[in-house]
């Protein structure tokens, strides 16, 4: 498998606390975070998508 591409979210300010972005090959998405960055969410655009959507809509809390 070739190395992912990471990219940094574009809300993430710089310095600690970023997340980072990575498309395989075959679609998966993984995500990490600056701080730990050998933990790994794997998940498929859909999915993500429709996390994405439930929280710009308010409908998850956090906290």
């Amino acid at each position: 498998m070739p190395p992912l591409t990471w990219q940094k979210s574009s809300y993430s300010n710089e310095g600690a606390n970023c997340i980072y972005v990575a498309v395989a090959p075959g679609g998966t998405v993984h995500i990490r975070e600056s701080d730990a960055p050998e933990s790994l969410l794997t998940t498929r655009p859909d999915v993500l998508r429709t996390l994405i959507s439930a929280i710009k809509a308010g409908q998850l809390v956090f906290g």
